[in-house]
């Protein structure tokens, strides 16, 4: 029986990048040691990183005068480091209140300045993103924060706010490498590495380099992006797998026709698997508005609560793993990201049309 993955983090990866790490485990092209066992600073590992670098600079167009950082923490560090780092003695920043991890961000933003809350979903149970023309934007604000993809709630912005001189910073946890992205667009973004990069361990950070720098004075070394962007995120022993992993899979990208390529996939594949539940006669409903419907984390819920049960039952059974929906969103949920094949996805909507008839 094939095993489909549908976890949303730590996600499926690649099957072709799982062999060749296995193929590699034990001794890594003729050297002797796993990658685990090597020097952060001898010249192999030190090549494997300077190879991760390049490889995203080139997929997602990164210009010089931006940094590339790997770090530790996962993305919920960031929800500390971003506000130390580019308040650059401002009083405020702006954030955009979409779901769960938005308000996570804003809680952790609330510890060290204030925040404008300049838009926001909760009227409607986070159900969609709220349009640009209702932001309320500072022009005083250090940056403005939001989540292009709330991995719990599914819902996704398909475009990217204009804050004009005002630093856009994007959680892209959840979406980063699965669609075009104009990185000039952005002051910071950041990312845990679990969804569509490799696997836990590594958060992401793309910083233009006028932002680094203007930590307050006494902050801890580790939580200033300026140590990390001096020492080419080696300050101290980095993540060295995670980084290795999210290494190949920036391989397996290119390999595959880079981002524009990964965008055309997986709008074949939401598409599909929202098809279904659309043509369902109300067996199945998403909660999102269609218009933010999420490519990457697709939250569906029967009709009857006890039917879900039985769904993911009978999912489980036919190697369609980890459908359940987060412990505050209950029903299920479809995370689809890169690694996750045309063939998985077709594989779920096959068995949702079958279990709709078989109790409709």
């Amino acid at each position: 029986m094939t095993i489909f993955n549908f976890a949303a983090g730590p996600a499926v990866l690649p099957h072709e990048v799982l062999e060749q790490a296995r193929e590699e485990l034990l001794d890594w092209r003729g050297t002797g040691m796993s990658v685990m066992e090597m020097s952060h600073r001898g010249k192999e590992f030190m090549g494997i990183a300077a190879e991760a670098h390049a490889d995203l600079r080139e997929l997602m167009a990164i210009p010089e005068n931006y940094k590339v950082l790997f770090l530790q923490g996962g993305a919920t560090m960031q929800f500390s480091m971003v506000p130390l780092n580019l308040l650059r003695g401002k009083l405020s920043a702006d954030y955009v209140n979409t779901g769960i991890w938005s308000k996570k961000a804003i809680d952790e933003a609330k510890k060290l300045c204030y925040v404008n809350e300049v838009a926001s979903s909760a009227d409607k149970s986070f159900s969609y993103a709220p349009g640009f023309a209702q932001w309320k934007l500072d022009k005083e604000a250090a940056y403005v924060h939001y989540t292009p993809n709330e991995t719990i709630g599914g819902v996704e912005f398909n475009w990217v706010p204009d804050t004009g001189k005002v630093p856009l910073v994007a959680d892209m946890s959840s979406n980063i490498l699965s669609r075009p992205c104009d990185v000039t667009q952005f002051g910071l973004i950041y990312a845990g590495a679990q969804k569509n990069i490799g696997p836990a361990g590594v958060t992401l950070v793309i910083v233009r380099e006028d932002l680094i720098g203007h930590a307050p004075a006494g902050l801890p070394t580790m939580l200033d992006y300026k140590t990390h962007a001096d020492n080419d995120s080696m300050y101290n022993t980095p993540p060295t797998y995670g980084i290795y992993m999210a290494g190949l899979v920036f391989k397996w990208l290119k390999k595959n026709g880079g981002v524009a390529q990964m965008e055309k996939t997986n709008i074949a594949k939401a598409r599909l698997l929202y098809g279904v539940i659309d043509a369902s006669d109300g067996f199945y409903t998403c909660p999102v508005a269609k218009a933010d419907r999420s490519r990457m984390n697709v939250p569906f819920r029967t009709r009857d609560a006890a039917l879900d049960a039985e769904f993911l039952k009978q999912a489980d059974a036919r190697g369609l793993l980890q459908l359940k929906g987060h412990k505050l969103a209950g029903g299920m949920r479809a995370s689809i990201y890169n690694a996750m094949p045309l063939a998985g996805v077709q594989a779920l909507a096959d068995f949702m049309g079958e279990f709709a008839r078989s109790k409709g």
